[in-house]
């Protein structure tokens, strides 16, 4: 083995042990590393940069736009209320999240759905107090084995089967054909999880988590005239059990209803008072048929995009210290609406306009984006602290969201149009139409884990032009010869375990003609073998970095590298296994 083969796999090694054992973040190994291949003159810098012009990693940068349009918009909230329920537990959760992602991911691109899935599973996850980790990962694998039961799941399988028809065209693949494996792979998938994953996978809420001892506010909503809320009970209307809140009381006709059961009904006009802390205001606001109580919010602005909620604590230098809200006039001075207020961490309980202003009292206000830079430094307030993803929710525009969705969706699977320009399309019309603002389009997007996809890339190719890849794949299969099944099961591993170095389909197509040589050396079917490297090839559990939808589900989880080698390898074996037993049975050698 050259000389470059040796160092390549020496910089493999470290890049894998510092993911896996290391605080230091994905993206600045992988950067290292491929900084080391071209130091050494394994790649050279064209090489290293060819992953921040790959159509794949544009394409998930792009998406991020489109999944943050659908959750301004309200559709999010809708999809994860509607669609999947309010599970009682965590097993139920996972399989009332995995069964459906896997059929929609069988005959669509599971890099979209995925996108799309994110952000509906964590507002799903903090609605119904389930720990994120649980599901994100479980979400990932869905799409993954859904991808394998059809030929138009994956781009792999796509490429694999055109390869396989140039070479025996007398032998084709049905559209359904490969579901003979991947049906059996999404339950053994399904299975695995719903069974292991207490155990293997992380319990906590990831970017959901709420801090224990936080502030808490006392905030005041009202039932909207034609709510959809109205007429429903509490419980039906998803109202009892919100996390981080408490239904204190309803006020109904100027009559204060203390303990509210779960199955009073309600009506437009109910004023719903509620004590819970500031993220948990932020999901409340966001509900669509309910409006803030406080009549200073309405003075503020008809309209309520570029607005959101901010902290800010009294200084003694306010000259409303001594004065009542009302009488200090705070909305027209600070053009913003109190929403609640916190004095020495006890709740402030009443009519907002009445209360007297302290130093050191934490105030809730909306107000708009520029609030934070006009009044960081001002002598007016001690902190002020903008209160991250508190923009009110767009609801006016969740079905613009979802049609432009859907075409997305029927222009890549009907009409043949390429996954980055249905997306950028699709991110243009979700700004066009109002769905999100252009700065929310611009921070919507993960740089961090798009350097991650673009440095294993270029890693991948030094994997390549090593001659690692090759050298690898040549000493394996002289071990296994003779044996079709020892054969097919070395094809599954290398596979897989290019997979986790370079793209899918870089692996299988680098594959694709060892396999083929080695059923000619046997005298063999080659069916079995492409079917085999269509699903190792995607067979991406173990790392992160395998794979796209294992990025994006990465940081919502809170993952860390270690998560994805103990939960995913296993089932890596399991899907290995289960393809080398099922392949020869229904394709014969």
């Amino acid at each position: 083995m050259a000389f470059d083969a040796w160092l390549t796999l020496l910089i493999v090694a470290v890049t894998f042990i510092l993911l896996a054992l290391s605080s230091i973040t994905a993206d600045g190994i992988l950067v290292s590393a491929v900084a080391c291949l071209v130091a050494f003159g394994v790649i050279d810098i064209p090489t290293a940069l060819q992953g921040l012009s790959n159509e794949g990693v544009a394409t998930v940068g792009v998406l991020y736009i489109v999944a943050r349009g659908l959750s301004q918009s309200g559709a999010v909230a809708w999809m994860s209320q509607g669609v999947l329920g309010r599970p009682r537990s965590t097993m139920t959760a996972q399989l009332r999240l995995m069964l459906p992602v896997a059929a929609v991911s069988s005959v669509l691109n599971n890099t979209p759905v995925v996108a799309m899935m994110v952000p509906a599973v964590s507002d799903w996850a903090r609605r119904n107090k389930l720990s994120v980790s649980q599901l994100m990962m479980p979400l990932s694998f869905a799409a993954i084995t859904g991808g394998l039961c059809t030929l138009v799941g994956t781009s792999t399988n796509l490429v694999l089967n055109d390869m396989f028809n140039r070479y025996q065209a007398d032998v084709r693949l049905s559209l359904f054909e490969i579901a003979w494996v991947g049906v059996p792979c999404v339950l053994v998938m399904a299975a695995y999880v719903v069974i292991f994953s207490r155990r293997l996978l992380p319990n906590k809420s990831g970017f959901t988590a709420k801090l224990e001892g936080g502030r808490e506010y006392v905030v005041e909503m009202v039932v909207e005239p034609f709510s959809p809320l109205a007429g429903l009970s509490i419980e039906k209307a998803g109202l009892r059990h919100l996390p981080g809140l408490f239904l204190v009381e309803i006020v109904r006709n100027n009559r204060v209803m203390p303990a509210v059961a779960s199955s009073e009904v309600l009506y437009a006009g109910d004023r719903l008072v509620f004590a819970g802390d500031v993220e948990a205001v932020v999901d409340l606001k966001r509900i669509h048929g309910l409006r803030s109580g406080e009549e200073q919010v309405f003075k503020l602005d008809d309209v309520q995009d570029g607005r959101c909620l901010i902290e800010v604590v009294i200084s003694a230098n306010n000259p409303l210290v001594g004065e009542s809200v009302r009488d200090g006039r705070f909305r027209t001075r600070y053009t913003a609406a109190i929403i609640a207020i916190t004095r020495e961490g006890e709740k402030v309980k009443g009519r907002l306009g009445d209360v007297e202003l302290r130093a050191g009292d934490n105030l809730l206000l909306e107000a708009a984006d520029d609030f934070v830079e006009q009044y960081a430094y001002a002598k007016d307030f001690l902190l002020v602290s903008r209160v991250a993803n508190s923009e009110p929710l767009r609801h006016g525009k969740r079905w613009w969201a979802i049609s432009i969705l859907l075409a997305m969706v029927v222009a890549v699977s009907g009409f043949g149009v390429s996954m980055l320009g249905a997306a950028v399309l699709a991110s243009f019309a979700m700004v066009m139409t109002g769905c999100l603002s252009t700065f929310e389009a611009r921070s919507s997007i993960d740089f961090q884990v798009l350097m991650v996809i673009a440095a294993s890339i270029a890693l991948g190719a030094g994997v390549q032009q090593s001659g690692l890849a090759t050298h690898v794949a040549s000493s394996l299969f002289s071990v296994v010869s003779g044996s079709a099944y020892l054969s097919l099961a070395a094809i599954f591993l290398l596979t897989a375990g290019f997979s986790a170095l370079i793209s899918n389909v870089a692996a299988a197509v680098l594959l694709f003609p060892v396999a083929v040589a080695l059923s000619e050396t046997l005298g063999v079917s080659v069916t079995p073998f492409v079917i085999t490297l269509m699903v190792a090839a995607s067979t991406c559990f173990a790392t992160p970095i395998g794979y796209q939808t294992n990025l994006m589900v990465y940081g919502p989880g809170g993952y860390k590298f270690v998560d994805f080698l103990r939960m995913g390898g296993p089932l890596t074996f399991l899907v290995g296994v289960l393809t080398v037993l099922i392949a020869p049975l229904v394709w014969p050698f």
